[in-house]
């Protein structure tokens, strides 16, 4: 959608809801040169996500992973944050809208509160906890979560004692040394004027207490899945010690039941919840590694949907190296023994009746959406489907029936983390291109304070080392680290922190920095890779350099490696902490280099992907380059008519590539490909096989997948047998082997899903759907088969399954260790198949047969990766700087990912990503300068031979040979600080600034 400009655009967004979707957008249009209100109805923004244990299948610490974004956002300048707040109403056009928020009292003044937690202390009013999911009790006053932000105390006024008697207690205010309590706090009404605004309000949970059969309420071994994290949990009511809540015994057998309240038409949960088969496989896996003996845990399931990127890999390996039993079946009931222990009674796939005893039952609920924020939507007017979640516009991922408000996350269906961070940048892009006009107007400054001068001054470091629960804790002993710390040499401070990546633990390094004269810093924790830019920005806010940091990994290096050796994972840990303080004693100040930032766009590849990208950065003002490879754009797209949900594909297709061929800002170059890439972050040269030069600051690769051509199933011996696009181009001609056809069998997981390609193609099962739902419309007599495995309608695609079940598709499930087999007939291709029920094989005389065959990575992806420096993961698809919170990044600065190049998935997904990447491209280009890598090499010119060596070894192409002069020649730019070059220097010239030879030595002297 094109802003009006000749009306007033207003450069600030509304964001409704700060979970980890909310907090995403933020920062994004933070970034990007727009001012953000973040309105959250609870006291501590984050979600849903505080209240996990591990993520999947990377095995991160939820919290570890979130902590930095919380931060970040709490203290940006640009974000203002409004906890205890409800959007009332929503008024006005795009580019102008005037918001009514009810600002709920907190009776905590949070500019005083110090959030030490004397007020919880002394209150004598305890109820249930909420977040820990009633598993223990709170006070009536009291902070969400150990790490929560803002780090302020809030009071529940219908727990509270004072507030309901004012004369009945007080003890708070007794406590509370800052004054920051204020019991006569009223609720405010404030009004804001926004230009977008974007719903991100999260979900609810089900109500597992509705299926009584489950016996939860009832039984206290049955728990629902949220209540299981908080039992695995550090944070959580037991330390991470996993019991049973009922009488605190070990459970030694666990089972987890699926779907519950999820394919549920008679409770109005029709749709599937998506995100359930792999936490409840995450839980499985990490309750066997809470255990310190054989935990026995089984998942019972209808369809297995481990659907995303790399989450197949996870299941298999909790099957195949952790153990766990996977179960399909129909739940009938749970009965509790007298021993407490619990019976499951379910049917097996043969219709017969097992049962099995365990000592917990885990229920996988699904996921809601948020009833305040469906009241809103009625009250705006934004379209909610039949589940009352938000109707996005089709083929737009993240736009409402409401022009200027979009939504993104589990509003929009069930999403899981990946997408929901899609989603939100996605949100973040479509809103930045409505308020391009104001871009700038409305943001403010930072001012850093002047940088304190260490130079000839003594090394006094402190030392900060994180607990982080039992990541850290419940292996390395940390006091005792601490201990060890204070007696190294140069370490003047040394403290433990609970979490030292939360907001009070920041602000505890600041004071600390000022109260001890600290020059020098060092965390022990986890990995520098997600949590060291924290780290320096606090120094950089306490005056200090923020290369005087230094880090030591005792999550992955101590605990996580040595879980079943604590004692010789804590002098290891001692071990890290004194090489990285002996590092930090000659650690200097270092400095990044501003260079000028190119605005223009290199976006490669014309499917859809690429040109929604190109649009999107187009629409906000940036010159964009879209290079394609043949002679058309579209891509795969031009052989799609309709999409899963019914979606004319083909007039969208026309529209988009109209669109971005008369756009004055896209400059479309056809049968060009990439010869090579020079260049970084805010300045790159690309040169294009037809001998063309592009100079751009960012990359988008968006180049796309291809089908796979399959060697099974007689395909290309017999012209009945099709794959899915195939098959769909010859619906839509009318071919006459369709039209006459009496019997077609469909059959999925052709490529996917085995050893060469253990990933699932995502889109298959769906298709299938679709194509026999279209089949039934031609000819409602056709027999339709489809062998599945699992059938993956994920989110609403399950309401395709349920109408294909209810119009006579067959589903035949086979298993992948006897695949059907298929054997030219003549007339007929013979399909036979061993019947999952009847447990017989079945021989279908199929007039056509259609393949699902495999979503495959480009060929040239390799080349790309090359040019780029970025990686490709085991199955040839870009891999992400970080598959839950950066999905759409490199770890290369400056270039991005969108499509089928980052991994299968829908049209509409892709589209998404695609408004994403762009949102996370605006971040950079919205920058005049661009700032260069400081932890670069540099040359010795007295000791350099100019030999040459450095230069042939440097991946980043940053070091030529000066030949008049003999010297090896560093380009500042283009350094990463590999190291590549100091490690092959014969004579001793390079080093690395922030890792110098002297340094290494300095550790290894330690060691």
């Amino acid at each position: 959608m094109t802003l009006d400009t000749s009306k007033p655009v207003t450069g600030s967004v509304l964001v409704v809801g700060a979970g980890i979707a909310g907090i995403q957008a933020s920062l994004d249009l933070a970034e990007s040169g727009y001012y953000v209100y973040l309105v959250e109805k609870s006291p501590a923004i984050g979600g849903t996500m505080p209240m996990l244990d591990k993520t999947f299948p990377t095995n991160d610490c939820s919290m570890c992973i979130l902590s930095p974004k919380l931060v970040e956002c709490g203290r940006h300048l640009n974000v203002e944050v409004m906890t205890t707040s409800l959007v009332e109403d929503i008024q006005g056009e795009p580019g102008n809208f005037t918001v009514t928020i009810k600002k709920k009292a907190r009776y905590v003044d949070i500019e005083k509160c110090t959030g030490c937690g004397s007020c919880a202390e002394k209150c004598p009013k305890k109820v249930t906890d909420e977040f820990d999911q009633g598993l223990r009790q709170r006070k009536a006053i009291y902070k969400p979560y150990a790490q929560a932000f803002p780090n302020a105390y809030a009071i529940d006024p219908t727990q509270c004692l004072k507030m309901k008697k004012p004369k009945a207690c007080g003890k708070c205010i007794e406590a509370c040394q800052a004054g920051a309590i204020n019991h006569q706090m009223q609720d405010e009404i404030v009004e804001i004027n926004v230009g977008s605004v974007i719903l991100v309000p999260g979900f609810e949970k089900f109500d597992a207490s509705k299926l009584t059969y489950y016996g939860y309420g009832k039984y206290a071994g049955v728990v629902t899945s949220l209540e299981f994290e908080r039992l695995l949990s550090a944070s959580g009511p037991f330390g991470g010690h996993l019991i049973r809540p009922a009488d605190e015994k070990e459970p030694k057998k666990i089972a987890w039941i699926q779907c519950v309240g999820s394919r549920n038409e008679r409770e109005g949960c029709g749709y599937c919840s998506a995100v359930c088969c792999m936490y409840a496989i995450k839980e499985a896996v990490i309750a066997k590694e809470h255990c310190h003996y054989p935990l026995d845990t089984t998942i019972f399931f209808m369809d297995m949907r481990t659907y995303g990127k790399d989450f197949e890999k996870y299941y298999d390996r909790a099957k195949n190296e952790h153990g766990v039993n996977f179960v399909r079946s129909r739940i009938y009931d749970v009965v509790e023994n007298e021993d407490k222990s619990l019976t499951v009674r379910y049917a097996n796939e043969d219709g017969s009746i097992s049962t099995d005893v365990f000592d917990m039952v885990v229920l996988s609920i699904g996921l809601k959406p948020s009833s305040d924020i469906v009241e809103l939507a009625n009250k705006v007017g934004i379209e909610l489907n039949k589940y009352n979640f938000c109707e996005a516009k089709a083929l737009t991922g993240v736009e409402t029936s409401k022009p200027g408000i979009y939504v993104a996350g589990a509003f929009s269906g069930p999403r899981d983390i990946p997408e929901t961070v899609i989603e939100a940048s996605a949100a973040a892009g479509a809103a930045a291109v409505q308020l391009a006009p104001a871009r700038g107007t409305l943001v403010k400054t930072k001012e850093i304070p002047e940088e304190i001068n260490v130079y000839n001054e003594i090394p006094r470091t402190g030392v900060f080392v994180c607990h982080c629960g039992i990541n850290i804790g419940s292996v390395v002993d940390v006091p005792a680290t601490v201990e060890y710390a204070k007696t190294l040499p140069g370490v003047v401070y040394a403290q433990e922190s609970l979490y030292v990546c939360s907001q009070d633990a920041q602000a505890q390094i600041k004071e600390k920095i000022a109260e001890y004269n600290l020059n020098r810093v060092v965390v022990a924790s986890c990995t520098p890779r997600t949590h060291e830019p924290l780290f320096q920005e606090s120094l950089t806010e306490a005056g200090l350099n923020p290369y005087l940091f230094e880090m030591a990994n005792i999550r992955d290096q101590c605990s996580w490696v040595h879980q079943s050796e604590p004692e010789k994972a804590t002098e290891k840990a001692k071990d890290l902490v004194k090489m990285a303080v002996a590092k930090a004693q000659l650690l200097t100040p270092l400095y990044e280099k501003e260079l000028e930032m190119n605005h223009d766009v290199l976006v490669i590849g014309g499917g859809i992907s690429g040109m929604v990208n190109a649009l999107n950065l187009a629409d906000q003002g940036y010159k964009v380059n879209l290079i394609e490879r043949t002679d058309k754009l579209g891509g795969i797209a031009n052989r799609i008519t309709t999409g899963l949900k019914g979606e004319d594909i083909k007039g969208y297709l026309a529209d988009l590539i109209n669109k971005v061929t008369n756009h004055a800002n896209i400059n479309v170059f056809l049968n060009s490909d990439i010869q090579n890439v020079q260049g970084y972050l805010g300045n790159y040269s690309t040169t294009l096989t037809t001998g063309q030069e592009i100079k751009h600051g960012v990359a988008v690769i968006a180049n796309g997948g291809r089908e796979y051509k399959p060697t099974e199933y007689l395909y290309g011996e017999n012209n009945r047998v099709l794959t899915q696009l195939e098959m769909e181009e010859a619906i839509v001609s009318e071919d006459d082997k369709i039209k006459n056809a009496k019997n077609v069998v469909l059959i999925n997981c052709v490529g996917s899903r085995d050893d060469e390609r253990p990933y699932c193609s995502r889109v298959c099962c769906n298709k299938s759907i679709k194509l026999a739902l279209k089949l039934k419309e031609k000819n409602p007599d056709t027999n339709v088969y489809i062998l599945y495995r699992d059938i993956r309608s994920y989110g609403f695609y399950e309401d395709n399954y349920r109408e294909a079940r209810s119009k006579g598709v067959i589903f035949i499930r086979y298993a992948v260790d006897n695949k059907p087999v298929a054997v030219d007939g003549g007339d007929v291709i013979k399909i036979t198949v061993t019947d999952h029920v009847l447990g017989l094989p079945i021989e279908i005389e199929a007039d056509v047969v259609g393949l699902a065959a495999a979503i495959l990575p480009q060929e040239d992806n390799n080349r790309l990766s090359q040019f780029f420096k970025v990686p490709l993961n085991p199955d040839g698809f870009f891999l992400e700087a970080h598959l839950k919170l950066r999905p759409v990044d490199f770890s290369t600065d400056g270039v991005y990912m969108c499509g089928l190049a980052h991994g299968p998935k829908t049209i509409e997904e892709n589209i998404a990503q695609a408004k994403a990447a762009a949102s996370r491209a605006s971040t950079a280009l919205s920058k005049e300068n661009v700032k260069a890598e400081s932890k670069i090499a540099m040359v010795n010119n007295k000791k350099c031979a100019g030999c040459g060596v450095c230069e042939s070894v440097c991946p980043s192409k940053a070091i030529s040979i000066d030949m008049e002069n003999q010297v090896a020649v560093v380009n500042e730019a283009l350094c990463k600080g590999c190291g590549a070059c100091a490690s092959s220097c014969r004579c001793g010239a390079l080093n690395v600034k922030g890792f110098t030879n002297e340094q290494i030595v300095a550790m290894i002297s330690a060691l």
